[in-house]
């Protein structure tokens, strides 16, 4: 694949129809997209569509719901599916042994220009895509749960993706309103997965250690740090708590301190006992929720921050804007020279006050 310049993505395969891409198809949707679903389960265009239809109250809250909920097609062959789509979103069970055989069978029949994402979890694209005609067109293009909602996509090419690929990836879901990152070196789990691995895997520690019950766990993050995480990643805030000398600040006084904790840190022995206490934990922790009521609870939260987010990103964007023109006016009319300009009342800054003395 070595096309520079991008086709426009008009239609796209959704091509395995769990919870995940049942997601995507949703969000491919909203954002007006001509979407065709393959799955083979039995019942899957039925459950594609209740999940679509749950995800979609959602959508018109980020108004991003521009398309039809139920403007999609159900196709259950793969490769019948993948016919005259300008991209493929791959979404089969996280085997390897799985999307070795569906990879190859979809990659036959498709023009070579077109890109093949899978959204595994923490898969080496380079392992499963080496039986592929073109296995340059395939990347990982992994969402986090939901894809609808959570703008986070991570890129990966691997060993095989060319720069081609990477690139129409990247481009195609940042048109779409994702957050794609590119992971430059291919690695189990990818960057985000390894994230939540490792500070899980701390937690969980916690609790065989019995240094606190899995609900104050989860409270020490949710009441702390994840706060600050929803705005700014462990780098940047780190930076900001090392006051004005930053990140550099911060290391040449709390790094002795963070690397005995590091050094601290341990590995569960997950025995059932322990996995009983964990599953325990959480029952009680959700107070009688289910599960459908903890996901629309965590939704709705969700989208106030993601709404919330985009509209302080906007308010920076008019600042930026205002500022460049406050810069012009200047360059035009220099302080040495001042002049009554503003762009609310251009009449009255012209001509003045019409009940001033003259």
């Amino acid at each position: 694949m070595s096309q520079a310049v991008h086709t426009p993505v008009r239609r796209v395969a959704v091509v395995g129809a769990g919870t995940i891409g049942a997601s995507w198809a949703a969000h491919f949707l909203a954002h007006g997209l001509d979407v065709v679903v393959s799955d083979p389960a039995p019942g899957a265009e039925g459950h594609t569509q209740h999940l679509i239809d749950g995800a979609w109250p959602v959508l018109q809250a980020l108004g991003t719901a521009q398309g039809d909920p139920r403007g999609w097609r159900f196709e259950p062959d793969p490769v019948k599916a993948v016919e005259g789509v300008d991209f493929v979103q791959e979404n089969a069970p996280e085997r390897y042994e799985v999307k070795r055989k569906l990879l190859p069978l979809i990659d036959a029949v498709l023009p070579r220009e077109v890109v093949i994402a899978s959204s595994s979890s923490g898969l080496l694209v380079s392992r499963f895509s080496d039986g592929c005609r073109f296995p340059d067109r395939c990347v990982i293009g992994h969402p986090f749960n939901p894809p609808h909602l959570i703008p986070l996509v991570e890129v990966v090419g691997g060993k095989t993706a060319s720069r081609a690929a990477i690139d129409a990836a990247m481009a195609f879901y940042k048109a779409i309103g994702k957050r794609p990152i590119e992971i430059r070196k291919e690695v189990t789990g990818h960057v985000a997965n390894r994230l939540q691995a490792a500070l899980w895997r701390e937690a969980i520690y916690l609790v065989q250690e019995g240094v606190a019950s899995v609900a104050d766990i989860d409270a020490a993050v949710t009441e702390g740090p994840g706060l600050r995480w929803a705005l700014m990643g462990p780098h940047m805030t780190f930076n900001l708590g090392g006051g004005q000398g930053g990140l550099a600040h911060f290391m040449d006084h709390l790094l002795p301190a963070v690397e005995s904790w590091w050094a601290d840190l341990g590995t569960p022995n997950m025995t059932p006992e322990l996995q009983r206490t964990l599953v325990e934990g959480v029952k009680a922790e959700a107070e009688g929720r289910s599960m459908t009521e903890l996901a629309q609870w965590r939704d709705k939260l969700l989208t106030q921050i993601i709404t919330l987010r985009a509209a302080s990103a906007a308010a920076a964007d008019v600042a930026a804007v205002e500022a460049r023109l406050d810069e012009a006016l200047e360059e035009t009319f220099p302080g040495s020279d001042p002049v009554s300009v503003t762009r609310q009342t251009p009449a009255e800054d012209i001509e003045g006050d019409p009940s001033a003395e003259r």
